[in-house]
């Protein structure tokens, strides 16, 4: 059995741990850390979950050592172009942010406050209002019951326009009148 280097579990997880509360946060500076944070500490646990390092995974070179696992190595590249890519998507959105309001803090959404509050009052929407029912009933996926329904309506036009009979006698050739 392979034994894991304890020190690098222990990095891995304080990393992705401190990773996790900085992306909880609202500055997009700090959620940029907490990825920065978050990707290490995917790539060492990668590592880590590679086993020890070998010779290089070529035929025939090593001379008999066992050899190293190549996926885990590509998982971890993997990793850093995925890291790379939502880094520069958040930094660009910070700076933007930085632009236009002069912070890079996340406010809160006019309508989330609104829905929040509403809650928090036990108000009913006036949407909610207007989906239910007079009868109380606020699914609008129930079926009517018989009664509700009507008579059948008939189809407007047929389905199969090949064997349907042809209602407007002007538009074929053979039923036209010659009015002399």
């Amino acid at each position: 059995m392979n034994d894991a280097n304890l020190t690098l579990i222990l990095i891995s997880a304080a990393l992705l741990g401190c990773g996790v509360y900085l992306l909880l946060e609202r500055s997009l500076s700090r959620v940029l850390v907490g990825l920065v944070l978050m990707g290490n500490g995917v790539s060492i646990a990668f590592l880590v979950a590679g086993g020890p390092a070998g010779s290089p995974p070529i035929v025939g070179e090593g001379g008999g050592e066992p050899m190293a696992d190549p996926l885990p190595q590509a998982m971890v590249l993997t990793a850093i172009v995925i890291t790379l890519a939502t880094v520069s998507f958040v930094l660009a959105m910070a700076y933007r942010s930085w632009q236009l309001n002069g912070h890079d803090d996340v406010q809160d959404d006019v309508e989330d406050a609104t829905i929040r509050r509403l809650a928090t009052a036990d108000v009913t929407s006036e949407a909610y209002a207007a989906v239910t029912d007079s009868d109380g009933s606020d699914d609008p996926r129930e079926e009517p019951g018989p009664d509700e329904l009507g008579p059948p309506k008939e189809p407007d036009e047929p389905l199969d326009p090949d064997h349907a009979e042809h209602t407007d006698h002007a538009d074929h050739p053979d039923d036209r009148e010659e009015h002399p």
